[in-house]
């Protein structure tokens, strides 16, 4: 499956990925140091192949809530009174979706690029309950047509936030170069691809045909 590891590599890629890190990989793998290097590239190589359907997660994501926001508060909505003051602020160093989104708009001069330039967890905290009767409970059916019906917008809200809740622990995983073998990673693609479904079936599709995630799941090492 793997091009062999050379005796110098063997040896030293455990020292050069510090031995720390290297440790959760040999705990794994039985203290066996070729199957944690075995483990560890494969942990490189989902950890890049999530990044397709992450991308397009991420993109979908945002843009479905800036067209919920748009439809109560207009195209300008980040210098808006009534969205700003709808944002919690709660104090340094905790994260304030306020401070952001203020940061972006007084540097930025389009909604375009503050939309691409505010971090994800302003995008996830847009999903909570705060956000359910001004926002949530007469938009979620119009950005997210696909989501099943049967129940009310607010439990598949809370559905939607809690899948993107796990994606995002994924997402920052993989940024921060994490392990992320001991993950459900099956059930993180299912997510992705869930959310994606809601948004768009034809969108869902075509990462499922092009992500590589499930092949690599298949022929996990250890």
């Amino acid at each position: 499956m793997y091009p062999p590891f050379t005796p110098d590599q063997e040896h030293h890629l455990p020292h050069v990925l510090s031995a720390p890190r290297f440790a959760t990989y040999l705990r794994a793998a039985g203290h066996n140091r070729t199957r944690a290097l075995e483990l560890y590239h494969w942990n490189l190589q989902a950890s890049a192949a999530f990044l397709i359907p992450l991308h397009v997660f991420e993109v979908v994501l945002r843009n479905a809530i800036v067209e919920a926001v748009e439809a109560r508060h207009g195209g300008a909505w980040p210098w808006t009174e009534g969205f700003v003051r709808s944002l919690p602020d709660p104090r340094a160093p905790a994260y304030s979706p306020k401070r952001d989104l203020l940061n972006c708009a007084r540097r930025l001069p389009t909604a375009g690029k503050i939309v691409a330039e505010l971090r994800f967890v302003f995008w996830e905290r847009m999903l909570t309950s705060r956000h359910r009767g001004r926002l949530w409970d007469s938009q979620f059916f119009h950005v997210f047509p696909c989501a099943p019906r049967g129940v009310a917008a607010n439990q598949r809200r809370e559905e939607l936030r809690a899948d993107v809740e796990e994606i995002r622990k994924l997402r920052n995983r993989i940024a921060h170069h994490e392990p992320i073998f001991a993950r459900g990673l099956q059930e993180d693609l299912e997510r992705v691809l869930r959310c994606i479904e809601w948004r768009n079936h034809s969108a869902a599709s075509w990462v499922g045909d092009i992500e590589t995630v499930g092949s690599l799941l298949a022929i996990r090492p250890w």
